[in-house]
């Protein structure tokens, strides 16, 4: 590992890149904490480009915890087509009917009790919605501190990077300290390479094509336009040339209706209410 920078040295340098090229995203014009928590599941493993547009567009249709919590589930599926990963909704959805009956919880402990909230995303809550300075670790981030602190090592672990998170973090900005890493970081991708990849963390992510995941994104889509059967919904998935045998088309049905997306009344096929 390198000599860590004084810490006001390496806060000047991420502030400088800050200052003149940080982004203005629209989940950073808020603190309220239920719209913090919809950028937030909506960012996991989605890019930001395409949450911008599904974030305006959720916000203006559930722009309450309490609208969102009395809403349909089947019309949060549809408003969440695109992003991918239906699961999120399905526990954004969840979150939303535990957090509407009290107060939005301020404590790590708490926030990670809910439906489909990790270590990040609690922690990113409490420093984006609350500016509580909490020492917080994701992709651009990480890239920040190997590229910086762990020059051409390999495997390196977070639990070597997040004691340098502590000593440079801003406890005066955590909130736009981490949005600054987070630019910062996603610069140097372009830059300098992806750091991330010398992670003991990294996982490339598996493809898309012709996997269960672009089948079951299919699936939820078509049935939310409209209630299908087994003979249509195959001819929709044949011209949306997405392969899918009787037998696994079977089992993803069975799954996704299991896990509460879609709901079977004879031959019909609708989302789940």
């Amino acid at each position: 590992m390198q000599q860590i920078l004084e810490p006001r040295l390496f806060q000047k340098k991420v502030w400088g890149y800050f200052t003149q090229h940080g982004r203005t995203l629209p989940w950073r014009k808020t603190s309220n904490p239920y719209r913090i928590l919809v950028s937030e599941i909506m960012l996991q493993q989605t890019q930001v480009d395409r949450v911008i547009p599904k974030y305006r567009a959720w916000c203006k249709r559930f722009p309450t915890i309490r609208a969102l919590a009395d809403a349909p589930r089947s019309e949060v599926l549809t408003m969440w087509q695109g992003l991918g990963y239906n699961r999120r909704a399905l526990a954004l959805h969840a979150a939303a009917k535990i957090i509407a009956q009290k107060k939005f919880p301020q404590e790590y402990e708490s926030l990670l009790a809910l439906p489909g909230i990790g270590p990040y995303t609690a922690c990113a809550i409490l420093a984006f919605a609350f500016n509580q300075p909490v020492v917080l670790i994701e992709t651009n981030i990480r890239s920040v501190f190997i590229h910086y602190f762990f020059a051409n090592q390999k495997n390196v672990h977070d639990r070597d990077i997040l004691p340098i998170i502590e000593k440079t973090l801003d406890r005066r900005r955590p909130r736009e300290w981490y949005w600054a890493l987070m630019d910062y970081g996603a610069a140097l991708k372009k830059t300098a390479g992806n750091a991330s990849r010398r992670s003991a963390h990294y996982t490339k992510q598996s493809r898309f094509a012709g996997s269960d995941r672009q089948l079951r994104g299919q699936i939820v889509r078509y049935v939310g336009s409209q209630a299908a059967s087994i003979t249509n919904l195959k001819q929709h998935l044949t011209e949306a040339r997405v392969a899918a045998t009787d037998s696994r088309l079977k089992k993803i049905l069975n799954d996704l209706t299991s896990e509460g997306f879609l709901a079977r009344r004879g031959k019909k096929i609708t989302l789940a209410l």
